[in-house]
C-alpha cells in the first residue's frame, strides 16, 4: 500500500527527540510524508500520533544494525511505493570529557552509531535513492566537524569523519544523481548536550552552558537548516551564527582559533 500518495518522504533516524523529532515535524507540516526511526518506541509513537498516522510510519531502529537497517528500508518502500527522496542520518551520541576519562566502551558507542551508523544507513537506502530522482542523503555533522573540540576529541572525530564521508560521497554519487550534504550544527538544545555530561550530573547541560556565556540554539533553527540541506546547492549547512564563525576561523585565521582553545582550556583536575 502506497501510504505517501505521491508525497516526497524522508527517512528519519534519530526521530524520537531532538533535530530528529524537530525536523521530522517541520517536514510534515510541508506535506511530506515521514519515516520516524529511533530505538526509543515510546517517542516515536508520541511523535507519530503529533505529526498524524496519515502523514508517517514508524519502526523502531538501531543504526548499528544492518538487519535493523534494512527491516527498516522494506517497512518505508511499502508505505511510499518504492522511492525515498531524502535519507536524513541523524542519530548519534557524545560524550564530554579530558580523553582519559572516557571509557574504551563510551568511544566504541560513539564510534558505531556515529559513523557506522551513517555508513549502514547509505548502504541500506542507497537502492531507494537510486529508484527516485532528484534523491538527497543530509548527514548529521556538527561544527565539531570543522575543528577539533577539546574534552570532545572522539566526538569531533567521529564528526569529521561524517564531514569526509559526506564531500566524498557527494562527488561520488553524483553520477547516479544523488547529492549528498550535511547539517553542521552548533550547540543545539537537545537531549544530545546531556550525554555531554556523561550522565554524572543531573542539572541540565544547556542551561550550565547558557550560564558559561556560551550560545545554545532551538531545535527549530536547525530543523530549518535540515531543510535547506535538503533543498539547497551547498554541501555543508551550519546551524547556528557561532557554527558560521568557527568555519571562518578554522578556514582564514586557524592559528587565532587554536590559541582560543588553548587558551580557554580548564585546568585537569
Amino acid at each position: 500500500m502506497n501510504k505517501a500518495a505521491g508525497r516526497k518522504s524522508i527517512f528519519v533516524t534519530g526521530a524520537a527527540s531532538g533535530i530528529g523529532k524537530a525536523t521530522a515535524k517541520l517536514f510534515a507540516e510541508r506535506s511530506w510524508f515521514v519515516g520516524l526511526y529511533d530505538i526509543d518506541e515510546m517517542g516515536l509513537k508520541t511523535l507519530a500520533q503529533e505529526i498524524g498516522v496519515e502523514n508517517c510510519v514508524w519502526k523502531k531502529l538501531d543504526v548499528r544494525s544492518r538487519e535493523d537497517w534494512a527491516a527498516g528500508m522494506d517497512h518505508f518502500s511499502e508505505a511510499t511505493g518504492g522511492k525515498l527522496d531524502v535519507l536524513f542520518n541523524n542519530a548519534g551520541i557524545a560524550r564530554h570529557g579530558w580523553f582519559e576519562s572516557i571509557s574504551g566502551d563510551d568511544n566504541d558507542l560513539m564510534v558505531d552509531i556515529n559513523v557506522k551508523g551513517v555508513l549502514n544507513g547509505v548502504g541500506a537506502a542507497l537502492p531507494l535513492l537510486r529508484n527516485t530522482p532528484g534523491a538527497r542523503i543530509v548527514n548529521t555533522a556538527s561544527a565539531a566537524g570543522v575543528v577539533g573540540g577539546p574534552q570532545m576529541a572522539v566526538y569531533s572525530a567521529t564528526k569529521f569523519a561524517v564531514r569526509g564521508l559526506t564531500e566524498a560521497l557527494d562527488v561520488e554519487f553524483s553520477n547516479m544523481g544523488i547529492r549528498v550534504t550535511s547539517l553542521m550544527p552548533w550547540l543545539i538544545d537537545t537531549p544530545i548536550l546531556d550525554m555531554f555530561s556523561g550522565d554524572r550530573t543531573n542539572a541540565k547541560v544547556s542551561d550550565e552552558l547558557r550560564d558559561q556565556g556560551q550560545e545554545v540554539y532551538p531545535v527549530e533553527l536547525a530543523a530549518e537548516r535540515a531543510w535547506d540541506a535538503a533543498h539547497g546547492e551547498e554541501v555543508h549547512y551550519m546551524a547556528g551564527k557561532r557554527a558560521q564563525q568557527v568555519r571562518f576561523a578554522q578556514r582564514f585565521i586557524p592559528g587565532r582559533l587554536r590559541r582560543q582553545l588553548m587558551k580557554n582550556l580548564p585546568p585537569r583536575d
